[in-house]
């Protein structure tokens, strides 16, 4: 029973804590956009990967990461360069120049860029040490034997990958309904361009 809860409380929060604007469900929505469902899976499946092993070092190593402020502060600044860049290419015209065989196949590879964008986007590990410092406060969860961990580190990886499926499959169908908008598939870039700024902004004052 405490397994199941676990599970169950690793896979809410990971569900709810993906839906607000980041680097990662920003280029599913935009993957979802370009009807690229093949390559958001793969994607999305990188995603979730990563996801456990961040989980599991900010419960694992809670302590530890909270009495270092300046860990925090780094991957604040990492997420702001991230999406800045993101952003920009994004938005960036292309023209009619073919982009470069390494670029086309990073783009094509939805599990690399995954993975690649999912370490550069260290957040998860803030927010499950305050998520995970909640839910054992209020004595929600369990964590005192390896597979009542696991199957809540489990559980986060299994909500993120949901939530981002969902999003894939909603911004398809809303481009399919806006056909026409140019303008739509530009959403995402501006969006990643914007918290992008905002999160520099913050880093530095």
């Amino acid at each position: 029973m405490i397994v199941v809860l676990n599970f169950a409380m690793g896979f809410f929060f990971s569900f709810i804590g993906s839906i607000p604007p980041g680097t990662l469900n920003l280029c599913v929505l935009q993957l979802g956009m370009e009807k690229k469902i093949a390559i958001a899976w793969r994607f999305i499946l990188a995603v979730a990967i990563i996801e456990y092993p961040y989980a599991w070092i900010a419960v694992v190593f809670e302590q530890m990461i909270t009495s270092t402020p300046v860990i925090v502060a780094n991957m604040q600044l990492i997420t702001a360069i991230v999406m800045t860049a993101l952003g920009i290419l994004n938005l960036w015209p292309t023209g009619d120049s073919k982009p470069s065989a390494f670029s086309e196949k990073f783009n094509n590879s939805g599990f690399r860029r995954g993975i690649v964008l999912s370490i550069l986007n260290p957040l998860a590990i803030p927010f499950w040490i305050g998520t995970t410092a909640y839910l054992n406060g209020q004595q929600w969860i369990n964590l005192s034997t390896p597979l009542r961990l696991h199957s809540y580190i489990f559980g986060t990886s299994i909500g993120v990958l949901v939530i981002l499926v969902i999003m894939a499959y909603l911004a398809k169908k809303v481009v399919s309904e806006f056909q026409h908008s140019s303008r739509l598939k530009k959403v995402p870039g501006i969006a990643l361009l914007v918290l992008g700024l905002y999160a520099f902004i913050r880093y530095l004052f």
